[in-house]
């Protein structure tokens, strides 16, 4: 098969879950000899950093010069083509031009597309053979979670001819607000086995992935302060902005994490990882990363982490994030309006896992062992089994662009068309929990 991949986000390095799991299916599916390319973001600020990302983790990029084109960067990562534009309408194109070039097999679009340009895109250009990729419950276009609902992206979902979800509660959220049910593949992110059980120390971190207002920050330095003798740690992500690394750097015993290659490098020297998101949850890949090495996980009860946790303990209320301000941080990420936190059960929780060495090896173990239970199910060639598994056209019909006018992208909108569009978001209400 040919497989084209299309994503509003960086691939080279791959930042968040959604990027790593889906270079993970590539890779997966260029191993067994399918023919992989991705039409990706171009982080254009601060290339220099972005170089030393790549140099640091390891990741071998090979320029391509057969695939050169103005203002697109052509990367060969292991066997799979990178295809990066940092200009959105120039992605929007080179999709166009894989399409017709490449004749893929399928197009699998990632829900990294707010405004679903690149699915509208790839409807047009390869009818009944697009497969959706949902990560994001915000970035779909249905849904209480939704930033930009719309009924033409919510349309172009339906009709794809595959969805993928990755947990089952995002296919459940899924199948109440979209009216089909998506197939459940778990992204095999996880690495082989065996995995080590990485022990805890007194120096080990209380450890943040992606410090950022929706993942929870706020809970996390207040917790840094509270426990002013213990050391914590935070690994910035595609949300952590300036301004919440000058809140970290203003703690005396908090700590900035370098980027790394392999998580387990971060976990090796945690001690307890802190999940306190206040939006809505697809699944928690860190989660499930974190117990599988034997760390305790205190995470919020948000979407998707009920499912990661596997019934562990730990699992606390928070108040979600309602609503979000017509305006945008550096990320081009809509403001959210933090509700305040009750940071007392989390502690309280705390406490008890860094106090009671009884507690904290009954909750590593229990963790470990229901991950182990949960990774060892995950099939590996199930995405490319599951595309085999479908017909082109079977459950989609052919989008014509007399019928679906071109809606414009978040990143290619005006301040003021902006501000209109996130308007709807003021006093919008978080997705029940379910």
């Amino acid at each position: 098969m040919r497989i084209l991949l299309a994503a509003n986000a960086s691939y080279v390095p791959p930042r968040g879950g959604a990027t790593r799991s889906n270079i993970t299916w590539l890779d997966l599916a260029a191993a067994a000899g399918h023919e992989c390319r991705i039409v990706a973001a171009e982080l254009a600020q601060d290339r220099a950093g972005r170089l030393d990302q790549i140099r640091d983790e390891q990741i071998e990029a090979v320029p391509v010069e057969s695939e050169r084109q103005d203002g697109v960067e052509a990367l060969r990562r292991g066997s799979v083509l990178v295809l990066s534009a940092a200009d959105p309408g120039r992605r929007t194109r080179l999709l166009r031009d894989q399409m017709a070039a490449f004749h893929p097999d399928w197009v699998l679009v990632s829900s990294e597309d707010l405004g679903q340009v690149l699915l509208r895109e790839a409807a047009l250009g390869a009818p009944g053979r697009v497969v959706y990729l949902a990560h994001t419950p915000q970035l779909f276009p249905f849904g209480p979670a939704s930033w930009n609902p719309n009924a033409e992206g919510t349309e172009h979902v339906r009709q794809c001819a595959g969805i993928v979800a990755i947990g089952h509660h995002t296919a459940g959220y899924i199948e109440k607000h979209l009216g089909r049910r998506p197939a459940v593949i778990h992204p095999p992110i996880y690495g082989r086995p065996p995995y080590e059980r990485f022990a805890s120390g007194a120096q080990s971190l209380i450890t943040l992935v992606n410090p950022c207002a929706v993942k929870g920050i706020s809970i996390f330095l207040e917790l840094a302060k509270r426990f002013p003798e213990y050391p914590f740690a935070a690994l910035p992500g595609w949300g952590t902005t300036d301004a919440d690394r000058r809140d970290l750097l203003a703690l005396p015993n908090v700590r900035l994490l370098a980027n790394v290659r392999d998580i387990a490098q971060v976990l090796r020297v945690t001690r307890v990882l802190l999940m306190p998101s206040l939006w809505y949850e697809g699944f928690g890949l860190s989660v499930m990363e974190a117990m599988l090495y034997g760390v305790p996980v205190i995470s919020s009860d948000s979407g998707g982490l009920l499912e990661a946790k596997q019934g562990t303990r730990f699992v606390l209320p928070v108040r979600p994030i309602e609503r979000y301000l017509p305006e945008f941080d550096e990320h081009g990420l809509p403001s959210p309006v933090v509700p305040p936190q009750d940071v007392a059960p989390w502690a309280e929780a705390l406490s008890a896992l860094l106090t009671e060495p009884g507690l904290y090896r009954e909750e590593s173990e229990t963790s470990r062992e229901r991950a182990l239970r949960f990774v060892s199910a995950i099939q590996p060639e199930l995405l490319v089994e599951y595309l085999s598994s479908l017909s082109p056209g079977g459950e989609g019909r052919a989008a014509t662009r007399e019928a679906a006018p071109a809606r414009t992208s978040l990143e290619t909108l005006s301040p003021e068309k902006r501000a209109l569009l996130l308007e709807r978001l003021r006093g919008r209400r978080a997705p029940p929990r379910e």
